[in-house]
């Protein structure tokens, strides 16, 4: 490929990113938010996560997959009420990944 359209897809996908990013700040850096819209935006990152999340713990092949064999849905149990009850993400990542890693050494 040619280097020059390399280039300006670099750039014609860098503008895409950061444009998105940067108006908002720009429009609402001097203005303050109302108390409605602050509490709404709070749930966005939650709803995102959670968005990502649940098709990778609840679906496999397209397909809903509570089997005993799904570790992931099964050690995301006890994370999420790590994570609800002391707000700690380190570990509750530490613990997700050591209740997947004792799943599959014990259980295959």
């Amino acid at each position: 490929m040619d280097e020059k359209i390399v280039f300006l897809t670099i750039v014609g996908m860098t503008l895409v990113t950061y444009i998105p990013r940067a108006v908002p700040v720009l429009l609402l850096a001097s203005r303050t938010l109302p108390e409605p819209m602050v509490r709404w935006l709070s749930f966005v990152p939650t709803a995102v996560l959670s968005a990502m999340l649940f098709p990778a713990l609840l679906l496999k092949d397209a397909a809903f997959d509570f089997s005993l064999d799904n570790f992931f849905l099964w050690a995301s149990i006890p994370a999420f009420l790590l994570a609800w009850r002391t707000k700690n993400f380190f570990g509750t990542v530490a613990l997700g990944m050591g209740l997947v890693a004792a799943g599959r050494y014990f259980f295959g």
